[in-house]
């Protein structure tokens, strides 16, 4: 129908906690300088005891790792990919996560494009959106435990 906005699928706090239970996840969106979100969310799933492999178009490093180009190139399957790049550049991500058999993807705050949520909802893909994946590892640190009771108290927390 005309004028009429597509539903965008909810996020529930079950699609939220299998994600963060993946082992092997790719991370793309990390910087070479290491000061932008997506190295945070790197360092933060690393320590956890993640094997996370960033994804990063020119970079060899990032955090010290090897870095591959693409989802492509990973050098073995991810259960899940943390997207945290500019939207028109998460419509790219998940066709090449689709491509590449990868069946979860979290699209950080800010990296959402409702063409890529209805993208991943037609093929089956888990899609989590509107959520920083910080505020859900555990332990969360402090500004992201108040973030997180902060959005839980104004109603804005998957059920």
């Amino acid at each position: 129908m005309k004028g009429v906005e597509p539903v965008v699928p909810p996020v529930t706090r079950t699609e939220i906690d299998e994600f963060l239970a993946q082992p092997t996840l790719a991370v793309v969106g990390a910087s070479q300088r290491g000061r932008k979100f997506g190295n945070m969310a790197y360092r933060e799933l690393r320590a956890r005891g993640r094997r996370v492999h960033p994804v990063h178009p020119s970079a060899a490093l990032i955090e010290g790792d090897p870095a591959v180009r693409s989802l492509y190139e990973l050098p073995e399957p991810v259960d899940g990919v943390l997207i945290v790049v500019p939207p028109e550049e998460t419509e790219r991500v998940v066709h090449d996560a689709a491509e590449a058999g990868i069946r979860r993807v979290w699209m950080q705050q800010g990296a959402e494009s409702l063409a890529a949520i209805h993208f991943c909802a037609e093929r089956g893909i888990q899609v989590i959106h509107g959520q920083c994946i910080l505020m859900f590892l555990e332990p969360a640190k402090f500004f992201h435990r108040a973030h997180r009771w902060f959005r839980g108290r104004a109603g804005r927390l998957p059920h």
